[in-house]
C-alpha cells in the first residue's frame, strides 16, 4: 500500500517532514508533483517571449505557431528564419541609435567599444542572485537571455532595456551560437552595455567560455558574473551536501548530453563509478537509462540513492528519489521533463526527504 503525504516544496518544509517520516512507513520511492504545469522559464513558442521581446516586431505582429506542420523539423527551420527575419529591421535601427550615442559621447577621442557581461542568473530563485548581478541587469542597454532564466530574474530587467531571446532546446536553437556571438560582437562594438544572461553558472556547462573567447579575440573585454550552478543551489535546497566527511569525498559533474541526439551519454569513465564521489548530472533525462546501466555495469552500487530535480529552486519544483536501479522507471512514472538536474551518490541519503527503502512499500508525496 502507498503512503501518501501532501508537504510544500520549501525550505522549512525539510524539519517538518522530518519529524514526519519518523512516524510513516518505510517507502522505497519518493515523488514530489505539483498542480500547475506552467513554466517557470522561457519556452520557445511562449506568449511570454514574444510579449517580452515585442520591441523586435514592430514591423509585423509576433504570434507564437499552435499548428505544427506534418513535419515537426521544415515546421521549426520555418519559424526559426521567419523569427530571425522579423527581427532584424529593429535590431538594425538599435543598432544606429547606439552608435549614434556613441558618437555624440565622444570627446576628441576614439570611443571604445561598450562592456559585455556573461552573468549567472542561477537555477530559477531570484533570491539566489549575486548583488553584483542584479546591477549589471539593471544598467543593460541590451540583455540576450537564454532559456533557463527565470521569469521572476528577468522582472529585474529595467523597462528602458530591450531583451532579445536567444533560448536553446532540443530540436530548436532560436538562435546559433555562430549567431550568437555575431550579436553580442556588434553590439558592443557599437558601444552598448551587453549583458548575456544565463541559467546556473555562464562557465559550467553555459558555453560561456566560447562566448568569452571569440569576444577576446575581436579585442572586446568580458566580464563574467558567476552564478549559483544547480548543482549547488538545487542540492542545498534539498539538504544534501555534495561532499561529507566519510561519505563524499569528490564531486563530479557531468554532461548527460549523446552525440547527435543518442540515447548513449558522451563518455562515462570507469572512475566515474566511484561509490565515494557524488555524480551530478546536468541535461542527463535521455540518456540516464544508458548512464545507470553504465554506472552499475562498472561497479557502482544498484542500491546507490539518487535523486532528480525538475525546475528546481522555483515553485515548480518536481523531485524524484530512487535508488539506481529503479531510478530511470521512476523518473519515466514521473513525467519529468527539461530542465532536470540529476545527483547519485550516498550523500543524497542524507537529505531529510530521502524515504527509507524496502520492498514492501512506496510513498507518493505530492505538492501544491
Amino acid at each position: 500500500m502507498a503512503l501518501v503525504q501532501r508537504i510544500p516544496i520549501s525550505s522549512s518544509s525539510v524539519r517538518n517532514w522530518q519529524q514526519a517520516r519518523t512516524n510513516s512507513s518505510p517507502i522505497c520511492c519518493l515523488h514530489y508533483n505539483t498542480a500547475s504545469s506552467s513554466s517557470p522559464f522561457t519556452e520557445k513558442h511562449s506568449v511570454e517571449r514574444y510579449q517580452r521581446d515585442q520591441w523586435l516586431y514592430k514591423a509585423v505582429e509576433p504570434t507564437p505557431p499552435s499548428t505544427p506542420s506534418p513535419s515537426p523539423f521544415e515546421d521549426e527551420v520555418f519559424v526559426r528564419e521567419n523569427d530571425i527575419a522579423s527581427q532584424l529591421p529593429e535590431l538594425k535601427k538599435l543598432l544606429a541609435v547606439l552608435r549614434e550615442k556613441r558618437v555624440k559621447g565622444c570627446k576628441g577621442g576614439d570611443c571604445g567599444p561598450g562592456d559585455v557581461y556573461l552573468v549567472g542568473t542561477g537555477p530559477g530563485d531570484p533570491e539566489l542572485l549575486t548583488l553584483k548581478a542584479v546591477r549589471v541587469i539593471q544598467s543593460a542597454d541590451l540583455l540576450l537571455y537564454d532559456r533557463l532564466v527565470s521569469n521572476d530574474v528577468l522582472e529585474l530587467v529595467a523597462p528602458d532595456a530591450r531583451l532579445l531571446y536567444v533560448g536553446k532546446t532540443a530540436g530548436y536553437h532560436s538562435r546559433t551560437q555562430v549567431e550568437i556571438h555575431e550579436l553580442l560582437l556588434s553590439f558592443a562594438e557599437a558601444g552598448a552595455t551587453v549583458v548575456r544572461l544565463k541559467g546556473g553558472d555562464p562557465l559550467v556547462f553555459g558555453r560561456g567560455g566560447e562566448e568569452m573567447d571569440f569576444l577576446q579575440q575581436q579585442g572586446i573585454q568580458v566580464q563574467v558574473i558567476p552564478g549559483i550552478t544547480a548543482a549547488s543551489g538545487i542540492a542545498a535546497e534539498l539538504g544534501i551536501p555534495l561532499t561529507h566527511r566519510g561519505v563524499a569525498t569528490s564531486v563530479r559533474f557531468l554532461t548527460g548530453h549523446s552525440r547527435k541526439g543518442g540515447t548513449d551519454p558522451l563518455f562515462v569513465a570507469e572512475n566515474a563509478a566511484d561509490p565515494d564521489t557524488t555524480l551530478v548530472v546536468y541535461m542527463g533525462l535521455g540518456t540516464l537509462p544508458s548512464l545507470a546501466q553504465k554506472l552499475m555495469d562498472h561497479g557502482l552500487p544498484c542500491d546507490t540513492p539518487a535523486v532528480a530535480v525538475e525546475r528546481g529552486t522555483t515553485p515548480l519544483q518536481r523531485t524524484v528519489f530512487a535508488e539506481l536501479k529503479d531510478f530511470a522507471t521512476e523518473i519515466q512514472s514521473a513525467g519529468l521533463v527539461s530542465p532536470t538536474l540529476i545527483i547519485i551518490g550516498k550523500v543524497v541519503e542524507l537529505s531529510p526527504l530521502w524515504p527509507h527503502c524496502t520492498k514492501e512499500s512506496s510513498c507518493l508525496v505530492e505538492t501544491r
